[in-house]
């Protein structure tokens, strides 16, 4: 599994192979990202866990449409904002399990070329300046289109990722800084 140029720590490693396995053919690339969020696990995982509102924090999704009840199976269509390789994409919801932080999706659409694309997203509390935090995992594996190399398959799918945990660090620091400020109502 690619790394992104990233080097893991024990206890990152310890995650990624525990919650992050992938069955690799040959045709295919595979990854895994680590961000760390000063925000803590439960209002981060409120974000990630749902899978009907991903334009919550993903700045590439302009529109979701559910078809389902939010279990395991439901499908969701994603609309891609303007400036990427694609305008849609249809996505299953694979996994969702809320007492150990995960999320897995797996791409059955859409006019992309992400063949084959599954990722799993693991949430997990952590301690960052004395405060809690929390360590955010995703992982992917997907097909290496007809003339691209790995390494281009992989560098683009990572610069998604990266930009959708960047964001999703921004609006959960955002979130934490406002839950911390609210005046205290002494009425009640």
């Amino acid at each position: 599994m690619n790394n992104g140029g990233e080097q893991y720590s024990a206890i990152e490693t310890q995650y990624i192979r525990r919650r992050h396995k992938h069955d690799l053919r040959d045709n295919q690339c595979s990854s895994a990202l680590v961000k760390h969020i000063k925000a803590p696990v439960h209002l981060v995982w409120s974000l990630v866990r749902r899978f009907d509102q991903p334009q919550k924090y993903k700045p590439f999704v302009s529109r979701c449409i559910m078809q389902g009840d939010l279990g395991i199976g439901s499908v969701r269509e994603v609309n891609v904002k303007s400036g990427l390789p694609a305008t849609t994409s249809t996505e299953r919801l694979e996994q969702l399990d809320d007492e150990e932080h995960i999320l897995g999706i797996r791409i059955v659409g859409g006019d992309h070329r992400l063949r084959n694309y599954s990722s799993v997203i693991t949430v997990h509390p952590e301690v960052i300046d004395g405060r809690p935090g929390t360590m955010v995992i995703e992982s992917f594996v997907v097909d290496v289109p007809e003339g691209n190399t790995r390494d281009e398959t992989c560098y683009f799918v990572e610069a998604l990722i990266r930009g959708n945990l960047s964001s999703l660090a921004d609006v959960s620091e955002r979130m934490a800084v406002q839950g911390r400020t609210d005046p205290i109502n002494v009425n009640p």
